[in-house]
This record gives structure tokens, C-alpha cells and sequence, in this order.
């Protein structure tokens, strides 16, 4: 039979090993009650924290929306459009070329005694630029004298001889008159007289071969000294002192350009031929201005001079040459240019900014600033390009107000403030307005 486990005895615990519960629980209440002061005021003060916090959070996000839903004016530059001309041109790249080159060469042979110029030098028409030995022509001009003067003595010699035949001849007239000398005599008198005449003509002959050797002599010796051809600026030399120089020479002594004035050549499509053609016809006076490669920068300012007699198959151009002044030596030859051509001047038309001519997927438009300083969004046709203008054949009326800058910005119906332009920023009035001006 199964046996039942018998329950533990524990016996009680001695009563002076009791805890006291009294002590142990009741000190910590009565000595730390500060610190959970401490702790519920710390929470407290969080919570008042964070209701601030998000109080002024709110204010402001509130503050945010009501100012976003405010609409405030965008600062523009505006400019009112203006009756005036537009000029008309045709612009093409052009060449400088010099008005005329030179190159200098010696006329005679001989030995270079000086060069009396410094290369790059400019240099007058007639001012000596080398000289060469001028001894053997003055020896030809001393022979040829000697010839003249020879040849003069022989022809007062025959002139005396002729003088002589015809006194004989007349005498021996008389005398076969009266039948006292034979007829062959007077006739052998006579020749004499045909001879000494025509030795005389052979001896003015020797003069005046002495005097063209005396004057082929005398230009010689001028050409012993090399003299400019023109006026203008001389290359680098190309022969120094002492070397022989030729008259068969090809190089020469040196190369003058012309640069006052000077000409430019330039190319226009064969389409607008015909405007120019007509223009000069009428004897017009066509202004023409040179501008730098960058086509900003004026340089000179010329007109047109003739137009090239064909057609270039290859670019369907047409060359024009310009010429210019050039006082202050702004053009240079071989220097490339922008020209431009002023053609004819479209006379009262509306013109504005360049600057304010926007363009979208609906074309070109602008934003016209009303009274109300509100914008409008206005479509226009576009006419000429010039400079910083550009006319306007539909859309506008004088004395609108456009906005040139800050139309980035801009949507139609916005508040927008007037601000004055910055210098260099927007452009008044440009080179149709000072085209109007004239």
C-alpha cells in the first residue's frame, strides 16, 4: 500500500531575528520625498515646454500660409515702346585689304650703297628709300655729252661744206648759161650740194641720239636713287647695303602698303544684290561700318565703292569693296572684320528693347505693364533686328510700357513694382533711336 509523504515542519524563527518592518519601510518616505519633488516639477516644466513649443510652431505655419496666399509685387524694369527709324543693314565678313601695294625695285643695276628708311616705317611719296652707286651713269652722262657736242661740231662743219656746194652751183649755173663749163660739170656740183645737204640731215640724226643717250644718261642717274612710289607704311627689307641689285630683281627692295585709305573687301548673298545695285545706280552715298571679330567693338566707318562685275557660283555671294578713311589706323591689312551695310531707314515705326521680347510655344510675346501695375501677356510681330531694338509691325502702341527685366518671373495678371535700371542693364534707346536722333 502507498505510503503518503509525511508534510515538512518548519519551525518559527527565533523572535530576535524578526525584521523590523516598521523601521525598514517608513525611513526612505520620511528621507527622500524631495527628490520626487524634484522629479514631477522636471516633467512639469517639459510638458509647459512643449506646449510653447508647438503654440509657436503653429503661429508660425499659420503666419507662412497667410503669407504665401498673399500675392506680392514682383520688382521689374519697364520701358515705354517709341515711334522712330530703324536703319536697315546687311552684314557680311570682310577682309581688309591695303587701298594699293607696292613693291619697291631698283630701274637700273648696281651696287646698293644705303638704305635711309627703318622697316615699318611710314613713309611719304617721293621720300628716298636707298640710293645706288651712282659713278658709272654719270661717266655715260659725261660720254653722251661728249657725243652731243661732237656730233654739233660735224654738223657745223657739213653746214659750212653745204653753204660752200651751193655758191659753186649757182656759179656754175651761170656759166654753162653762157656755154663756158660743160653740162656735166654743173651737174656734178649740183650732187655735191644733195650730199652735203644730206650729211647734214645724218648730223642733226647724231644729235639727237647724243641728246637721248644725254637724257637716257640724266634719268639713270635720278634712278640711282630709289624714291618712294607712295605714301604709306614700308615692310622689312629685303636687300641691305652693299649687295648688287637688278632691275630683273623679284622680291625688290621692299614692300609699301597704302593705309590711308584703305579698302575692305566683303561678301553679300546674291539675293540682296539687287537693292544694292539699285542704290548705287541712283548715285546713293551708302555708309558702311567695320566692327571687330566680335562684331561689338565700331572701328571705321566708310562707304561703298563698286561692287564685283560676277557672282561667286560656288557661294552664291557677291563681293562689294568698301574703303575707308582709316586716320587713326584702326584697320590693318589682312584683319578680319564684321561689316555692315546700311541699306536704306524705316522711317516711324514702333520700336522696344530687345530685352522684352519673349518667346513661347505660341510665338513671340511681351508683358505689357497696365495701369493697375498688373501684367498682360501680349502677342506681337516681330519686324527688323538692330542692335538692341527691334520694331514691332503688330501688337503694341506707342507709349506702352514693356517689361524688359525680371519677365522670368512674371505669369499674367501679377502685381509687379516699377524699379530703375541698373547701368548696363537694360537698354533705352540704341542705335535706331541715335539713327532717329540724326
Amino acid at each position: 500500500m502507498a505510503v503518503e509523504p509525511s508534510p515538512l515542519k518548519t519551525s518559527p524563527p527565533p523572535p530576535d531575528t524578526l525584521p523590523d518592518l516598521d523601521r525598514d519601510l517608513g525611513s526612505p518616505s520620511k528621507s527622500y520625498w524631495w527628490v520626487w519633488l524634484l522629479i514631477f516639477a522636471l516633467i512639469g516644466y517639459g510638458c509647459y515646454a512643449l506646449y510653447k513649443f508647438e503654440t509657436a510652431k503653429k503661429a508660425a505655419m499659420n503666419s507662412m500660409r497667410g503669407n504665401l496666399g498673399k500675392q506680392h509685387a514682383v520688382p521689374v524694369v519697364a520701358e515705354a515702346a517709341h515711334m522712330g527709324n530703324m536703319p536697315v543693314y546687311l552684314e557680311g565678313l570682310g577682309t581688309v585689304t591695303a587701298f594699293n601695294t607696292v613693291t619697291v625695285k631698283p630701274r637700273i643695276d648696281g651696287q646698293l650703297i644705303s638704305v635711309n628708311f627703318k622697316e615699318g616705317q611710314f613713309v611719304k611719296q617721293g621720300d628716298v628709300l636707298a640710293e645706288i652707286d651712282p659713278r658709272p651713269y654719270q661717266v655715260a652722262l659725261a660720254q653722251a655729252e661728249g657725243s652731243l657736242a661732237q656730233a654739233k661740231g660735224t654738223l657745223a662743219k657739213d653746214q659750212a661744206a653745204l653753204k660752200d656746194a651751193q655758191v659753186n652751183a649757182v656759179r656754175d649755173q651761170e656759166l654753162f648759161k653762157e656755154s663756158i663749163i660743160a653740162k656735166q660739170q654743173l651737174d656734178t656740183q649740183v650732187a655735191t650740194v644733195g650730199q652735203a645737204q644730206g650729211q647734214i640731215e645724218a648730223d642733226k640724226a647724231s644729235i639727237e641720239a647724243a641728246q637721248a643717250a644725254i637724257d637716257t644718261a640724266k634719268l639713270n642717274l635720278t634712278y640711282t636713287k630709289i624714291t618712294a612710289p607712295l605714301s604709306g607704311r614700308i615692310g622689312l627689307r629685303q636687300v641691305d647695303s652693299g649687295n648688287m641689285v637688278h632691275s630683273a630683281d623679284t622680291n625688290g627692295i621692299a614692300v609699301i602698303t597704302q593705309l590711308q585709305p584703305i579698302s575692305v573687301l566683303f561678301s553679300i548673298p546674291e539675293d540682296q544684290l539687287p537693292q544694292v545695285l539699285e542704290k548705287l545706280r541712283a548715285g546713293a552715298k551708302m555708309p558702311v561700318t567695320a566692327y571687330d571679330r566680335a562684331g561689338r567693338t565700331k572701328l571705321a566707318e566708310g562707304t561703298l565703292l563698286t561692287v564685283d562685275n560676277q557672282i561667286d557660283q560656288t557661294t552664291g555671294t557677291s563681293r562689294l569693296k568698301a574703303v575707308f578713311p582709316n586716320n587713326d589706323m584702326a584697320l590693318f591689312p589682312n584683319q578680319f572684320v564684321n561689316v555692315r551695310l546700311a541699306l536704306d531707314v524705316r522711317k516711324n515705326v514702333l520700336i522696344v528693347p530687345a530685352d522684352a521680347i519673349q518667346r513661347g510655344p505660341t510665338g513671340t510675346f511681351v508683358y505689357v505693364v497696365r495701369s493697375d501695375n498688373t501684367v498682360a501677356v501680349r502677342s506681337v510681330k516681330v519686324g527688323l533686328t538692330e542692335g538692341d531694338s527691334v520694331s514691332i509691325d503688330d501688337g503694341l502702341q506707342a507709349g506702352d510700357r514693356v517689361v524688359t527685366d525680371g519677365a522670368e518671373k512674371l505669369n499674367e495678371g501679377m502685381k509687379v513694382s516699377l524699379r530703375p535700371a541698373t547701368p548696363g542693364g537694360t537698354h533705352h534707346r540704341s542705335d535706331a533711336a541715335a539713327v532717329s536722333a540724326q
